[in-house]
């Protein structure tokens, strides 16, 4: 079977799990400046750049890597949010970026395949990709709203740059995720998919939004419908959201989005709303209450924790989840459905 036939398969049997947060565990390791910068001698700081650790101390990415899986995920994901061009210009590494994207890969694609040989269950990478510090929707001049920092075809470049080294270093998947700006997935797109070709094997795409407030759009304006048409081309393996709020905030959006879709839903949300120093206070056991409601309604696939989420929370949902069944995939009618920021349906 393909990969995504193996995914697919799993996931009929049962709620799937992925993994939780890197940078608030990476943060319990309290690095320093050394840690980060290790022997690179790169011109500017490194502290901060979660990404460059794969490099630098590599010990720290396999932990929490080995904790996930151990908690029970199914999935695990690269430790590269920023670890592209344009983000890694911030610390003076771009030239690293293909380095860094091959070893984390290295790294989860190891730690899962040895986390399979030894239960039997499959266990799967996903290539993690972040939506950079760009938009192409949006001018970051209010004095001139037509600026954009960057191009289409700039930001594709950057992505594929990415991908071709997610996918020589072993992952089965290229998830884009926190997406704020569609344009700038449809860029991650495209580049997955010629990546994905230059290699000559499929590798499904995996995408995932994330809300900037709580009537449901991103950045660029787009509701969770609009989203879905605007990406359902790429026929990605999973679809949802992620980071955004805390579960009960994502509530009626996941509702939504797993009405219309004929993908597989995955949500990761952050382990409720911060407190006033930035922290994460929701507890293993709410997270897991809360995210059990939306697999008692038969709406997720795939679960997992992205902001302030540990492995004791993966653990925690796991266990919630493990004997309710999961979403089966709808059939919606066929239709022509269009996006602008709302979707716009045209009757046969």
């Amino acid at each position: 079977m393909t990969i995504r036939e193996t995914f697919l398969a799993a996931a009929q049997k049962r709620i799937l799990m992925t993994d939780g947060a890197f940078g608030t565990e990476i943060q319990n390791w309290k690095l320093t400046e050394a840690d980060y910068a290790g022997t690179l001698a790169l011109a500017k700081d490194q502290k901060g750049n979660n990404d460059i650790l794969a490099l630098t101390k590599p010990e720290v990415p396999e932990k929490i890597t080995q904790d996930y899986l151990d908690a029970g995920s199914d999935m695990v994901s690269t430790n590269t949010f920023s670890a592209n061009r344009i983000s890694q210009a911030d610390y003076a590494a771009e030239h690293l970026v293909a380095d860094i994207n091959i070893a984390s890969a290295q790294i989860a694609r190891r730690l899962a395949d040895a986390a399979a040989t030894k239960d039997g269950r499959p266990r799967f990478v996903a290539g993690a990709i972040g939506p950079t510090n760009k938009t192409l929707s949006l001018s970051p001049d209010v004095n001139d709203p037509g600026f954009r920092e960057i191009d289409f075809d700039e930001l594709t470049a950057v992505y594929r740059e990415q991908c071709d080294a997610l996918i020589a270093g072993g992952v089965d998947f290229i998830l884009i995720e926190t997406v704020f700006d569609t344009l700038n997935a449809k860029a991650g797109i495209m580049a997955a998919m010629q990546a994905a070709d230059a290699a000559g094997k499929d590798v499904p795409i995996m995408l995932s939004m994330t809300l900037t407030d709580l009537s449901g759009r991103n950045l660029s304006g787009h509701t969770v419908e609009a989203f879905w048409y605007a990406v359902r081309h790429a026929k990605p393996v999973t679809i949802g959201l992620n980071c955004s709020f805390g579960a009960e905030q994502l509530r009626p959006h996941v509702k939504t989005l797993s009405a219309i879709c004929d993908a597989l839903i995955m949500v990761y949300p952050n382990a409720g709303l911060p407190n006033e120093l930035g922290a994460y206070d929701e507890l293993p056991e709410e997270t897991a209450r809360l995210v059990r409601q939306w697999a008692e309604d038969g709406q997720v696939n795939v679960l997992g924790g992205c902001c302030g989420s540990t492995p004791a929370h993966i653990a925690a949902i796991a266990e919630a989840v493990r004997d309710l069944p999961p979403r089966a995939i709808p059939k919606p009618p066929v239709r022509t459905a269009l996006a602008g920021l709302e979707p716009m349906y045209i009757a046969a």
